[in-house]
């Protein structure tokens, strides 16, 4: 993977989060900043971090029973953590394919066919964070605006969930179409192979019932873990803060950092919840500081589980990185 073409994809992404800076820092005054910093309520941003770490269990749980367990929950709570760790300081959302890659090592699957969970996984967040939007828009102020992009969003990835289901249920028919198409392209006979049957596998968790919605109900769970979290950070900073606040801010932050951006979301981050914030009356230089603190609680939480896994699977960051660039010339299966 050259450094060079490296670059040249990062660049919007590293634009993206560098105009958020300067939007930032131009919006908010630094003495304030700092007192609403030192004015915060340890003992809540405390609890805050705890419900971060209750979060990650959950998401393991998540993962493990869109696996189909056919991973250890040990394995699965390790690998989600080296996957947030991934993400925070590589680009590319290289911890998605990080975690399919190490996962696939832990428990003896096929990367194509974690990497169908993967995705399923972030569908089932991205239907979450729009209805969590659009539930909350209509109690909301001066951002109407946003209503027709939230529906968007949520109407791409249901229907992107429907196909995935109709994929699932049916394919040998899919199999044999993909056969018959590759007499003619060139490309659709290099998918059409181990990797293609695997990430197929990967998908039948959807025609399971029981367990697609036990999946469902976890990630509901999950999801409200993360609500309380935003809360009890809004209140550290905020003693009059309403549970709205909590829900609008966490919708607009999970809908707002799927933009190209620099690794972790640094300044998107922080900018989408200033101005989320903002529409509640919210003073710029609080509401940065509650972004900077919360922001870097996940950066810990994530931080230390993840490291931690690295060292005993013995890896490092820059060698996972090349491990996961040669992935595609590899065609790992």
């Amino acid at each position: 993977m050259p450094v060079r073409s490296n670059w040249k994809r990062l660049l919007p992404g590293l634009i993206i989060s560098l105009i958020c800076l300067v939007v930032i820092f131009y919006l908010i005054d630094l003495d304030k900043f700092a007192q609403a910093l030192r004015q915060a309520k340890l003992w809540l941003v405390f609890l805050s971090m705890l419900l971060s770490i209750l979060w990650l269990l959950v998401r393991a749980a998540v993962w493990r029973t869109l696996l189909q367990h056919k991973a250890s929950y040990r394995d699965t709570f390790f690998t989600v953590n080296e996957g947030y760790l991934l993400n925070n300081f590589l680009p590319f959302r290289l911890g998605e394919l990080g975690r399919a890659y190490l996962m696939g090592r832990k428990a003896g699957l096929s990367f194509w066919q974690v990497l169908s969970t993967i995705l399923v996984e972030r569908a089932l967040d991205m239907v979450i964070a729009s209805g969590l939007f659009l539930s909350t828009l209509m109690f909301v102020v001066g951002v109407t605006w946003a209503r027709q992009a939230a529906i968007l969003v949520g109407v791409v990835v249901a229907i992107g969930l429907l196909v995935l289901y109709l994929v699932a249920r049916n394919q040998a028919f899919v199999l044999n179409l993909l056969e018959r198409l590759g007499q003619r392209w060139k490309l659709v006979r290099l998918l059409n192979g181990g990797q293609l049957r695997s990430f197929l596998d990967g998908l039948t968790v959807l025609t399971d019932t029981r367990r697609f919605l036990s999946a469902v109900g976890l990630m509901v769970l999950n999801w409200a873990v993360n609500i309380i979290q935003y809360y009890l950070m809004l209140l550290a900073f905020f003693p009059t803060a309403k549970p709205l606040w909590a829900f609008f801010a966490l919708g607009s932050a999970a809908l707002g950092i799927a933009a190209p951006s620099s690794p972790g979301s640094l300044g998107v981050f922080e900018a989408v919840l200033v101005g989320a914030l903002a529409v509640f009356g919210v003073e710029p230089s609080g509401a940065a500081a509650f972004a900077l603190v919360m922001h870097a609680t996940l950066y810990i939480s994530t931080g230390l589980f993840g490291v931690y896994a690295l060292a005993v699977d013995g890896l490092s960051l820059s060698g996972l990185y090349r491990e996961l660039g040669s992935i595609k010339h590899q065609g790992t299966s």
